[in-house]
């Protein structure tokens, strides 16, 4: 399993995607933080934080992830490398985590240099160091998390089709849907009392609560049950295969 890790990550970073997806994240954030002016831009906030970086990156995410996991098993299946890898003395659920983790690793990757603009909005507190450290960190781990969730719906999707621009257009309507569709759905009436229970079944109720900088074990095991929930779905779809 460590083997196949090894290769997806060194497949990642000798193609252009992985460093894209850095690339493109790293400059999105920047530019609403530093850049574009209004209501997101740090400097005009008034206070040191780091809130646009949480709130806009689930955003990106939900585009960004399904481009790095797309490929995953589509890619496999397209070129016919799916048959020679699970020929490999390894379990459908070793290959399906090789995968996932190497995807979240990418991700990781891309959000260990924004520790400069933590870094910086530290610098520029009144006095110095005047920052929410509890609500920052609390929110790198739920933006972890919200990420780990959004990987293994990526890899979900992928294992469905052998296309990878149908697998990333249902990973990102499926990443929408379970960040924001739930939400939504339990503002309306038509649920009654039943609000707050649609809304917990979503991920961005559970992110926001991280945000707070309290990390609760009931959405720490939300989004461990969300992933683990998507692993075993990505499983029986493999194993339904006939190649």
């Amino acid at each position: 399993m460590i083997a196949l890790l090894k290769k997806e990550i060194r497949s990642f970073l000798s193609s252009l995607i992985g460093y894209v997806v850095i690339c493109v994240f790293l400059l999105l954030m920047g530019l609403f933080m530093w850049v574009f002016p209004g209501e997101f831009n740090t400097l005009e906030m008034g206070y040191a934080g780091l809130d646009t970086l949480f709130y806009i990156a689930p955003w990106v995410f939900m585009f960004l992830i399904p481009a790095i996991t797309m490929r995953s098993f589509a890619e496999e299946k397209r070129t016919g490398t799916i048959e020679l890898l699970f020929t490999k003395p390894l379990g459908d659920v070793h290959i399906i985590l090789a995968k996932y983790f190497a995807g979240l690793l990418l991700v990781i990757m891309a959000l260990v240099p924004t520790l400069i603009y933590f870094l910086t909005v530290y610098l520029l507190g009144d006095p110095v160091g005047n920052v929410d450290g509890g609500g920052v960190w609390g929110s790198y781990i739920g933006l972890v998390l919200l990420a780990a969730g959004y990987v293994a719906i990526g890899i979900f999707a992928s294992a469905i089709t052998n296309n990878q621009i149908v697998s990333f257009l249902l990973a990102a309507m499926l990443c929408f849907f379970m960040f924001a569709g739930f939400q939504s759905l339990g503002t309306f009436d038509l649920f009654g009392s039943l609000d707050s229970f649609i809304m917990s079944i979503g991920m961005q109720e559970h992110y926001a609560s991280l945000s707070l900088g309290l990390i609760d074990s009931r959405d720490v095991v939300y989004f461990v049950a969300l992933v683990t929930l998507f692993v075993i779905m990505t499983r029986l779809i493999l194993q339904t295969r006939k190649w």
